[in-house]
C-alpha cells in the first residue's frame, strides 16, 4: 500500500553506497571558466504576445518595460526578446524591413531604451534576435535589387538566378521552402518582362541575402554595432546555419520536390551549414569582444549530428547554441540520458556550455506535447481542433517534471514565456484565426506555430485576461486560461509559477550550471533517469511504476504527489511522471 509521504527523514547519504544504485563514471566535470553565459538561465519573450499597453491586441516594448520585474523574480539572467524591428509582419517580424528601427506596433527606439535602462536596474541582460539570413521584400536594399538590372551590385546583396527551360520558365534548381513551395520567386523587370529569380528559403517576402557578397558582411556589422552602442547584451542569431550557399546552387536529395532521400548526408545540404558560415561568426565574436560586459552570441543553427552543431561555438566563435536534438527528444530515459550525454561530450570537446530547452515560439509548447497522443499526427507541428486533444494534467504533470531535470543539468538553460504559469497551446485555434505562412502556403496541410504563440494571461479577469485593457488579441485565448494567470498563481506557494521561483533559486545558490554530472544507475528501473550534480541527486521517473528513493533531503520536487511511502516497507517512492532533487549533504542548501 502506498500513501503520499509529507516528509522525507533527513539522513545523510554517502555518494558511494546508495542501496540498489551505483554511479557511473563523470560524463561532464566542472566548467572551467565562471562567465554569465556558461550557467545563464535565459527567458524568451515574444514581444507580440507579452503585455499590450495601447489596446491594439499587440504586446509591445513598454509592455516588456512594466512587467520586466516580474520576468527578474525568477531569477534569470537574460532576455531573448523575439524580433521588434521594423516589418511588414508577414511572418511575425522575422521579414525584416529595417534593422535600426522598432516596428511602430511595438514602439519606439526611445521605449527599447527605456527597456535597456529598466533591465540594467534589475541586473538583466537584453539579448536581440537578430535575422541574418533574410529580410523582407519591403527592405530597401531588396526594392533596389528588384529595380536594378540583372549583375548590378545592389542585385548582388542577394541571390538572383536565371531560371532553366527554353524561356526561362523552370526555377534555377530544386530547393523547397520551409514554408511550403518552392524556394524561388521569378520576378518581373523593369521593361515588363518575366525575369529573373530570387531565393527564399522561407516565405516569398523573405529574399535570402548574398553572403558571399562582402557588403552583406559589412552591412550586418554595422546593424550588430547599431544595437550593442543602446545596450544589447548580445544577439540570438535565427537560422545561423543557413546563411552561405554552395555557390553553384546544385540540386539536394534526388527528388523532385526537393526533399533529402532516405540516408542523404544532411551534412552535404548545400544551403545549410557550409565552412564559410563559421567565417562570419568569428568576425562577430571580434565585434562582441569590443564591447564590456560579456556580449553574447547564440545560434539557432539546427544541423545534425549533435557533434556538428558544436562547431558553432568553438572559442572564437559563439557563446552558445540551441540544443534541438534536447528538445526534440521524446518521453523516453534511455534517449534522454543518450542526447545528454552526448551534447556535453560534444560541447565539452570545443569548451563551450550546452545549452537546454523545451519549449519555444516554433514548436508546441511541452506541456501540450508531453500530453499529447503519441505518434503526433503532424510531426513538429501543433495540434488543431479536429485533432485529439492533449491530457494537459498529465502533459502538465510531465513538462514540470522534464524542467526540473533539465534545471538540474550543467550548462546553460531557455525558458519561453508563459511555461513559468503552466501553460500550453491554444489547440482548439479556428483556423480562419490562424496567421503563420506555413499555413497559408500549405494550403492547411501544416498547422504552423500560432498555437503556442498566444497571448499571456495576466489576470483572472477581463477579455483577455490582463493582456491589456481593451479586450483585444491577436490570437484568442483558450478556455480556462484564467486560473493560470499569473495573478492566480502570484501568492499560490503550491502553484506553477513558484515551483518555477523556488527551483531557479536553488539552481543558481547551487551554482548547478557551473556543475558537474554522473549518471546514476537503479539497473531494476530502466525507466529512471538519475544523475549527481553538485551534491544534488536528480531523479526523474519516466515509467508507470513507483522507483524506491534513496534517503536523504528533498529540495523540490516537481508536485505535491510526486513522493509517496510504501506503508508497508517504509520506502520513499518517487511516483511516475515525476522529478525531485535530493541533496547529498542531509540538509538544505541556502538559495
Amino acid at each position: 500500500m502506498i500513501e503520499r509521504m509529507s516528509q522525507i527523514p533527513e539522513l545523510a547519504v554517502n555518494q558511494h553506497s546508495i542501496p540498489g544504485y551505483t554511479f557511473e563514471s563523470a560524463t561532464h566535470s566542472p566548467s572551467s571558466g565562471d562567465e554569465w553565459w556558461r550557467r545563464s538561465v535565459i527567458y524568451q519573450i515574444y514581444p507580440r504576445s507579452f503585455r499590450d499597453t495601447t489596446g491594439n491586441g499587440i504586446g509591445d516594448l513598454p509592455g516588456i518595460t512594466r512587467e520586466l520585474h516580474r520576468v527578474a523574480s525568477l531569477g534569470i539572467d537574460a532576455i531573448w526578446l523575439s524580433p521588434f524591428f521594423a516589418s511588414p509582419q508577414k511572418d511575425a517580424g522575422y521579414d525584416v524591413s529595417d534593422y535600426r528601427a522598432v516596428d511602430p506596433l511595438f514602439g519606439t527606439l526611445e521605449d527599447f531604451d527605456n527597456m535597456i535602462t529598466e533591465a540594467d536596474r534589475l541586473g538583466v541582460k537584453i539579448l536581440v534576435d537578430i535575422v541574418p539570413n533574410h529580410c523582407s521584400d519591403e527592405h530597401t536594399l531588396f526594392k533596389a535589387a528588384r529595380a536594378a538590372a540583372p549583375g548590378s551590385a545592389a542585385r548582388n546583396m542577394f541571390i538572383f538566378r536565371d531560371g532553366q527551360g527554353e524561356n526561362g520558365q523552370l526555377p534555377p534548381n530544386n530547393w523547397q521552402s520551409h514554408f511550403g513551395g518552392s524556394a524561388w520567386t521569378r520576378i518581373t523587370e523593369a521593361d515588363g518582362t518575366e525575369g529573373q529569380y530570387y531565393l527564399h528559403l522561407f516565405d516569398s517576402s523573405q529574399p535570402d541575402f548574398n553572403w558571399d557578397n562582402p557588403a552583406v558582411g559589412d552591412e550586418f556589422e554595422s546593424v550588430l554595432r547599431f544595437w550593442l552602442d543602446r545596450g544589447a547584451g548580445g544577439f540570438r542569431v535565427d537560422v545561423a546555419h543557413a546563411l552561405v550557399k554552395e555557390p553553384e546552387l546544385p540540386n539536394w536529395g534526388g527528388t523532385a520536390d526537393g526533399a533529402p532521400t532516405p540516408g542523404f548526408p544532411f551534412s552535404e545540404a548545400p544551403m545549410f551549414g557550409r565552412p564559410a558560415v563559421h567565417d562570419v561568426y568569428r568576425r562577430w565574436r571580434a565585434v562582441c569582444a569590443e564591447y564590456d560586459g560579456e556580449r553574447v552570441l547564440c545560434a539557432e543553427a539546427n544541423v545534425h549530428p549533435i557533434e556538428a552543431m558544436a562547431d558553432w561555438v568553438r572559442p572564437d566563435e559563439m557563446h552558445q547554441s540551441f540544443n534541438f536534438p534536447f528538445l526534440h527528444t521524446g518521453w523516453d530515459a534511455a534517449a534522454l540520458k543518450a542526447i545528454i550525454t552526448r551534447s556535453l561530450r560534444a560541447f565539452d570537446a570545443v569548451g563551450a556550455p550546452s545549452t537546454w530547452v523545451l519549449s519555444n515560439h516554433d514548436v508546441p509548447r511541452h506541456a501540450t506535447r508531453l500530453g499529447a497522443p503519441v505518434p503526433a499526427p503532424r510531426p513538429g507541428d501543433g495540434l488543431g481542433p479536429d485533432d485529439k486533444q492533449p491530457d494537459m494534467q498529465l502533459g502538465l504533470a510531465r513538462a514540470k517534471a522534464a524542467t526540473l531535470m533539465m534545471l538540474g543539468l550543467p550548462g546553460g538553460a531557455y525558458l519561453f514565456q508563459g511555461e513559468e504559469l503552466g501553460l500550453g497551446d491554444n489547440t482548439q485555434l479556428p483556423h480562419e484565426l490562424r496567421q503563420d505562412p506555413s499555413y497559408a502556403r500549405t494550403g492547411g496541410e501544416r498547422l504552423g506555430r500560432d498555437g503556442c504563440r498566444v497571448p499571456l494571461p495576466w489576470s483572472t479577469g477581463g477579455e483577455s485576461l490582463g493582456f491589456n485593457d481593451s479586450g483585444a488579441g491577436w490570437l484568442p485565448q483558450p478556455a480556462g486560461w484564467a486560473e493560470l494567470s499569473r495573478e492566480a498563481q502570484e501568492s499560490d506557494p503550491d502553484s506553477t509559477l513558484a515551483f518555477y521561483r523556488e527551483t531557479l533559486a536553488l539552481r543558481r545558490g547551487r551554482e548547478l550550471g557551473l556543475g558537474n554530472l554522473n549518471w546514476l544507475v537503479n539497473e531494476a528501473y530502466p525507466e529512471l533517469l538519475g544523475f549527481e550534480n553538485s551534491g544534488i541527486l536528480v531523479l526523474m521517473n519516466l515509467g508507470r511504476l513507483p522507483v524506491p528513493l534513496p534517503t536523504g533531503t528533498v529540495l523540490v520536487a516537481s508536485s505535491a504527489t510526486a513522493i509517496t511511502v510504501d506503508s508497508d516497507s517504509g520506502v520513499p517512492l518517487l511516483a511516475p511522471d515525476s522529478t525531485v532533487w535530493v541533496s547529498l549533504e542531509g540538509s538544505t542548501p541556502t538559495a
